[in-house]
């Protein structure tokens, strides 16, 4: 529009009261320029309104947040406030819920924003029926969906055809999923996770245990509707591996973690000049190079293999570059260096490549090293998801694994069934059964397993998994994930303790080639020496027993499942191991006498592998080359007395002189045999009431059984207890010797006659004796009352 001329005359506009707007100078007026003039006026009062309600939402938004805050800080202060009311409100909260078609009537009613946001306790967990009726809704209802998919994982109806749906009324509760980070936090910033309870049955049905928990996770795209990160949600698993995923983990734990993960004994070492590596750039069996950076593998053989081994024949050609043909490898093995080489590693370790299969000298050395060659790995690679060599990695290649993530919509969330923890992921594998991989995995500081659910990075520190978001930069985390899988070596404390948890998962496994145990199990025992300084280990150990802590590692007790028979050794040129030693028996071994995992035991045993005082001034052994060696065997020396105890119990004292043995034999002691000074006994025995009837579920191949003395009274006194071998039946009477000193356990001697105090029970050790040569029988307690009662006689005993 233009402007009017200097001194024009201005148009003049009056509203009269009718609303019309006039002007005193017609002539003047222009209608366009009114027009004008209110579109803009429009526009703006549109856009100021606009502005006016974004701000309201904003801060509506704020105070919901705010309230919640305040009222979840609350419920942590003042549970029953909100915590334990919460569940019954939730049961009826629909009204604002909408029609979610895909949901039963039951599910309908649950209000699942408001469970994973403010939570469930389990004291409260909300009703959803029968098992069997969930089974049958699943057709119709998203939830009861995720349910019934967990009940056909676990082949309940498979394995367990008889088993009554009905009786299991389940219900539903949260759960923290944990922070990454070191808290405190706000309340409502914990994600939660749903999980399923069903009274009770399912921890104790063998088809529901072995599946764990179910477990019903929120997706990471829904974290946001809840105000949270992403932190410890649901991460969608494809077919194949992220292998950016797999760097990252193992940056994360490198960069971040220090000297916790540096390696088993925290200290440089470096690996033996003999030691071979594979070199997957120029695919060739290479020494490893000083100080090289070296991934190891850990896998299951299976039956034959002796088309890929290294062996003395192709030995020298594999050693120059292109030497080492992967398509004549099993897919393990192959997909292996595969995925190293993809990381950008460049060495790998892998036994039957890197071991001469057919010599035994170097097998003997190599073998020998395996604390080295797994403890300073960069990390282990451990194919957990085949039965053999032959199979691939799951998930490495496409269409090796099949995606088991199912995912439901519920209510707009976006719901899935968590995948088994790797302790149980684990735990169903072949990998986990085999005796050899126990070393392999407790010696690594880095472990990355390949499942057929999913791929599993494990540190000292953290633990991460493609299904869950769980990345973090700190060495510690209160992450569900973290559970603990008990392979950590060594273990914190003594090193007995690492020593007998060690000796008690070996021994659960299966061995192809029985004779292998030792040497199956040498990998621990030489970590042990060097971590704490005990010395040559050939003397610190033998026959796999520890015996710098001699008087403890004597107390071991037989799995009571498994026949007593020796292991065959026709393999080794020392065919012959002694009876003291687990090493000599099949079956697994165990020193606690009780655990939380179901662990073997033997049913009114309770007793640990405890010393309290020992008693042997000096232990001998007789070596390979058949010379009498002394032991260096930790002693326990503390002073008792007791009014109850009279006369002490006296051992014998003075070292004895190897020269002077009185055993008169015309035969060299055979390796292995044990020589000390203690006192013996013969003692009745009789089988504990109630299991010779067959009431025992222990009963197949060992038993309890009562010791009686008949020099303190008559009739005879119920003094001790002992574990003995059913086949063949023990005579009515048996041998024992002392061993050491032990606390008091209430139920193992008649405590009318007997008081219990402590130090009141000896470690006695059955024994049978042939020609001036004593074998171990079983492993029981006396009474010290009892057995100084007993006139017992000095011995000096040669342990065979």
């Amino acid at each position: 529009m233009i402007p009017p001329s200097k001194g024009a005359t201005q148009p003049v506009f009056t509203i009269l009261p009718s609303g019309t707007l006039t002007s005193g100078i017609i002539a003047t007026h222009r209608p366009v320029f009114t027009h004008d003039w209110a579109l803009a006026a429009t526009i703006g009062v549109i856009a100021v309104g606009i502005w006016v309600v974004w701000l309201l939402v904003v801060l509506i938004r704020k105070l919901k947040l705010k309230t919640n805050v305040a009222s979840t800080e609350a419920s942590e202060s003042s549970p029953l406030l909100v915590q334990y009311q919460a569940p019954m409100n939730l049961q009826t909260y629909t009204a604002k819920l909408e029609n979610d078609p895909l949901l039963c009537s039951v599910c309908a009613k649950l209000d699942f924003y408001r469970i994973l946001l403010y939570g469930i306790h389990e004291l409260e967990a909300i009703p959803l029926g029968p098992l069997s009726s969930i089974l049958e809704r699943s057709y119709q209802c998203s939830f009861c969906r995720l349910i019934s998919l967990y009940v056909r994982r676990a082949r309940v109806m498979e394995e367990f055809p008889h088993i009554d749906l009905s009786d299991i009324e389940c219900g539903v509760y949260t759960m923290s999923c944990g922070a990454l980070q070191k808290g405190p936090h706000p309340p409502l910033r914990y994600g939660r996770r749903l999980q399923i309870t069903g009274n009770g049955f399912w921890q104790i049905h063998p088809a529901f245990s072995a599946a764990g928990p179910l477990i019903i996770h929120l997706m990471q795209e829904d974290a946001f509707k809840f105000g949270r990160p992403v932190d410890l949600h649901g991460r969608r698993v494809k077919g194949t591996v992220n292998i950016g995923l797999v760097k990252k983990w193992i940056k994360l734990c490198q960069v971040n973690h220090g000297n916790k993960c540096r390696n088993v004994w925290r200290v440089d070492r470096n690996l033996p000049g003999f030691v071979r590596v594979v070199d997957v750039v120029l695919m060739a069996v290479v020494p490893a190079p000083f100080g090289c950076r070296y991934v190891t593998l850990s896998y299951v053989w299976g039956s034959g293999g002796a088309e890929y081994w290294t062996t003395k024949d192709n030995r020298a050609a594999r050693s120059i570059p292109g030497g080492l043909n992967a398509a004549t490898l099993p897919d393990t093995i192959a997909d292996s260096i595969s995925f190293v080489r993809q990381l950008g590693e460049r060495y790998i370790w892998i036994d039957a490549l890197c071991i001469t299969q057919d010599d035994p000298q170097d097998k003997a050395i190599q073998l020998h090293a395996m604390d080295l060659v797994y403890g300073l790995s960069y990390f282990t690679l451990i194919a957990a998801g085949g039965k053999t060599a032959r199979d691939p990695l799951p998930g490495f290649r496409p269409r090796t694994r099949t995606p088991q993530m199912h995912i439901e919509v519920v209510q707009g969330l976006h719901l899935f069934v968590a995948p088994p923890a790797h302790a149980k992921a684990l735990a169903l594998s072949t990998w986990a059964t085999r005796c050899w991989t126990y070393q392999e995995s407790a010696l690594s500081c880095r472990r990355i397993y390949f499942t057929e659910q999913q791929t599993y990075f494990e540190c000292r520190c953290q633990v991460f998994c493609e299904g869950i978001v769980a990345e973090c930069k700190a060495d510690s985390s209160s992450s569900f994930l973290r559970s603990p899988r008990g392979e950590y070596f060594p273990v914190p404390g003594d090193p007995f303790t690492g020593y007998m948890h060690a000796a008690e998962d070996c021994t659960r496994r299966d061995l192809t080639v029985e004779s292998d145990i030792v040497d199956a199990f040498t990998g621990l025992t030489n970590a042990l020496v060097v971590v704490y300084g005990l010395g040559d280990p050939a003397k610190a150990f033998q026959y796999g027993m520890m015996l710098t802590e001699l008087h403890l590692a004597l107390l071991w007790q037989h799995d009571p499942y498994t026949p007593r028979a020796r292991r065959s050794l026709a393999e080794r040129a020392d065919s012959s191991w002694p009876s003291w030693a687990w090493a000599t028996w099949r079956g697994a071994v165990c020193y606690r006498s009780r655990d939380g995992d179901g662990g073997i035991r033997v049913a009114g045993y309770n007793i640990d592998a405890l010393v309290i005082e020992t008693f042997i001034d000096a232990w001998y052994i007789v070596d390979h080359s058949g010379d009498i060696v002394s032991l260096d065997v930790r002693r326990v020396s503390r002073v008792y007395y007791t009014e109850e105890e009279q006369p002490l119990y006296s051992s014998p004292e003075g070292i004895l002189d190897p020269t002077e043995m009185p055993l008169d034999i015309h035969r060299p002691l055979k390796p292995g045999t044990l020589i000390f000074c203690t006192t013996s006994s013969r003692f009745s025995i009789t089988r504990r009431a109630g299991e010779s009837n067959g009431e025992s579920i222990f009963a197949d191949h060992y038993g309890l059984f009562n010791i009686l003395s008949t020099t303190m009274n008559s009739p005879p006194i119920w003094v001790g207890t002992v574990v003995l071998p059913l086949n063949p039946a023990p005579p009515t009477s048996i041998e024992f010797i002392v061993l050491s000193r032990y606390n008091y356990v209430e139920g193992l001697h008649d405590e009318e006659s007997l008081k219990n105090y402590y130090g009141c029970l000896l470690h006695v050790m059955a024994v049978s004796e042939n020609e001036g040569l004593m074998e171990r029988v079983g492993l029981g307690v006396i009474h010290i009352v009892a057995w100084v009662a007993s006139t017992p006689e000095e011995k000096v005993v040669f342990l065979r």
